[in-house]
Order: C-alpha cells, then sequence, then structure tokens
C-alpha cells in the first residue's frame, strides 16, 4: 500500500481493505484531510 501525499491532496492506493483500514487510523488521529496532509508533508522553509 502507498500513499502519496501532494499540495492538492491525498492519494491512497492499495486494496479495499487497506484503504479502509488507514482511513480509519488516520479518522482516529486527525479531524480533516487538511489537518493531516500537513502534519505528514515536509516543511517548508
Amino acid at each position: 500500500m502507498k500513499v502519496y501525499v501532494t499540495a492538492n491532496g491525498v492519494t491512497i492506493v492499495g486494496k479495499a481493505w487497506q484503504v479502509q483500514a488507514i482511513l480509519k487510523q488516520y479518522a482516529k488521529q486527525y479531524k480533516t484531510i487538511e489537518q493531516w496532509k500537513t502534519a505528514i508533508s515536509p516543511k517548508q522553509h
């Protein structure tokens, strides 16, 4: 399974059960996709 984070959003590639599992996991930590994206994206200086 792969998770790609871009400036425009997040792309998750994998089997359906893998995608559902990762979404459930991240839903417990982050309220929105924007929060998730900013938390895992590399910091730009």
